[in-house]
């Protein structure tokens, strides 16, 4: 079945079979999201699949993954910004009460956004936002890939 990867993000992405994998970066992948109700919004992945929290790696490996989640962060607000005049920041989280995998959101936002959500965390979306097919990542998406996975090789020549 073509959405195999999506029960095991972290392992099809290891095995090169993730197709929202943008970049492998020191602690993990880059990942553009599922839903693009946000444009932008993007995912990095642990590159270990035990790993459930910040706290279950090394301090090292630890520091890795939150640099590379200022990393994506970057990246995706700048190819944001060139993308759209209205957008405005960027959120960054980790969660994990979903997916028990270590993983860090970047939701870029814009000014477009609705009023009464524009201010409020993402997650007080309505549901359709994260079901409808208009939302779904695909081939529309492809420049916005580009221009993301462009300004993390661009970041990472400068570091």
């Amino acid at each position: 079945m073509a959405d195999d990867w999506r029960t095991d993000r972290i392992g099809a992405a290891l095995r090169g079979g993730n197709p929202t994998v943008l970049r492998r970066l020191a602690a993990g992948f880059a990942v553009i999201g599922d839903v693009q109700f946000l444009p932008g919004y993007s995912v990095l992945l642990s590159d270990d699949p035990a790993v459930r929290r910040l706290s279950d790696l090394p301090k090292g490996k630890r520091l890795a993954f939150l640099s590379d989640m200022d990393l994506l962060g970057e990246a995706v607000e700048r190819a944001c910004r060139r993308l759209d005049p209205g957008f405005r920041r960027v959120n960054l989280e980790i969660l994990g009460n979903t997916d028990p995998f270590l993983h860090a959101h970047v939701w870029p936002r814009f000014e477009w956004e609705p009023a009464e959500l524009v201010g409020k965390p993402v997650w007080l979306y309505p549901p359709d936002r994260w079901r409808d097919e208009r939302f779904r990542l695909g081939p529309r998406h492809d420049a916005l890939r580009a221009a993301i996975g462009a300004e993390l090789d661009g970041l990472r020549s400068t570091d």
